[in-house]
């Protein structure tokens, strides 16, 4: 049997992943030179305009002195008349989701796999030529800004003192910005912001930056999926009060009714450990709607052959629109493969092929033959091919 290679680790340069994690992660902005030695751009910035006009790739354009306004904004996909009526200087283009629309990419992400895969959010490409920003500004998320061509000046201003933007504008540019750091990245170096970092990134040449960020829900976010989720969970029963009696006030919400209306809500709230879990890696794992289009198709009868002939074939990749999430069994509670807000509840025999894909994002066809050898795995496997989370082989690469 023949595994995918182990993940690459040479992404921080002389860090260790230990190192980097206790004294940076979340804390505070680490340079790092030489983080890919002789990391070369997959993509020419032509091929990133051309990508930028297909209606499935998020893109934009940032003109620092648009046609109508300062730091206008538009929004793709574009044309190439669009490129042709560019200035000189002055602008970026910003494609999101690259690693989404170019499976390829998913080899650099898959570096950053130190982070758990649920904070992975996206890798995003920018170009601009000389002069090109989007202005000091601040994230809201952790980012490992990747030079891939050209050269950057990054500038951050650490600890934040200025927070306000200016209004008006179509794109967040802080009011101040007074640089405590700076430095002038070349290919393969890479600058990590915690969230909260002000920076100010300008091209010193034709340059193409990697950014590849990471999310966290807020409170209100996974509190509001998860109560979402029990909230499809309670019955349909319909409120009943057959012992009314006559109110003092009928506009008061009496104790006896406040107390009885607060069990009720108890009752369809109250949850174990093993509920919550499962329901948090759905919220976790929820994916974008207009994510829906990244995703492939198989008809039925090619499934089927799929699985028939594993053995036979040759690499998977995980969709890279596709967010997983394992939950390994606790106690009396089954474990769970959570993938795109869905839960799959795990039995011994699925469980070690929930493991398998849960930890790699490439799976050779042999491996997996072997982990999903019976019933319960086959079936599990059967769903995640339906739902198009795994890319299989092309029918010429089948023969």
């Amino acid at each position: 049997m023949t595994d995918h290679a182990p993940i690459p680790t040479h992404v921080l340069g002389d860090l260790s992943v230990d190192t980097f994690l206790r004294d940076y992660w979340q804390k505070q902005p680490v340079l790092i030179r030489g983080a890919i030695p002789g990391f070369e751009s997959p993509l020419a910035p032509e091929e990133l305009a051309g990508l930028a006009c297909e209606a499935d790739a998020p893109s934009r354009l940032i003109l620092e002195h648009g046609e109508e306004r300062d730091w206008q904004l538009k929004m793709g996909p574009f044309r190439e008349d669009d490129f042709r009526a560019l200035p000189e200087d002055g602008y970026s283009l910003l494609v999101t989701d690259v690693e989404k629309l170019i499976p390829e990419l998913m080899e650099l992400v898959e570096r950053f796999r130190f982070i758990p895969d649920w904070r992975i959010d996206d890798l995003m490409i920018s170009y601009a030529p000389p002069g090109g920003s989007v202005g000091a500004h601040i994230d809201e998320y952790d980012v490992f800004l990747l030079q891939a061509h050209g050269r950057r000046r990054w500038q951050i201003e650490n600890p934040p003192v200025h927070t306000a933007y200016r209004e008006g504008l179509d794109v967040r540019i802080l009011t101040e910005f007074t640089p405590s750091d700076e430095w002038v990245l070349e290919p393969g170096d890479m600058l990590y912001l915690p969230p909260g970092i002000p920076h100010h990134g300008v091209a010193l040449d034709d340059c193409m930056t990697y950014s590849i960020g990471f999310r966290a829900p807020t409170q209100m976010d996974l509190v509001g999926g998860v109560c979402d989720r029990l909230a499809t969970m309670a019955t349909e029963t319909r409120y009943g009060d057959p012992d009314l009696t006559e109110s003092a006030n009928p506009g008061e919400l009496e104790p006896a009714t406040r107390e009885r209306l607060r069990q009720w809500v108890r009752e369809a709230m109250r949850s174990d450990d093993g509920l919550i879990d499962r329901l948090i890696g759905e919220t976790l794992t929820e994916r974008p709607v207009d994510h829906a289009a990244l995703y492939p198709r198989y008809h039925e009868e090619e499934i089927g052959g799929i699985l028939d002939h594993l053995n036979e074939l040759p690499e998977f990749q995980r969709t890279p629109a596709s967010r997983w999430l394992l939950l390994e069994p606790t106690g009396n509670t089954p474990g769970y493969l959570c993938i795109d807000g869905q839960s799959h509840e795990l039995d011994s025999e699925s469980l070690p092929l929930a493991r398998f894909l849960s930890q790699r994002i490439v799976v050779d066809g042999e491996a997996l033959a072997e982990r999903a050898s019976n019933a319960s795995a086959r079936i599990l496997l059967e769903k995640i091919l339906t739902a198009g989370q795994l890319l299989i082989p092309d029918e010429d690469e089948q023969d």
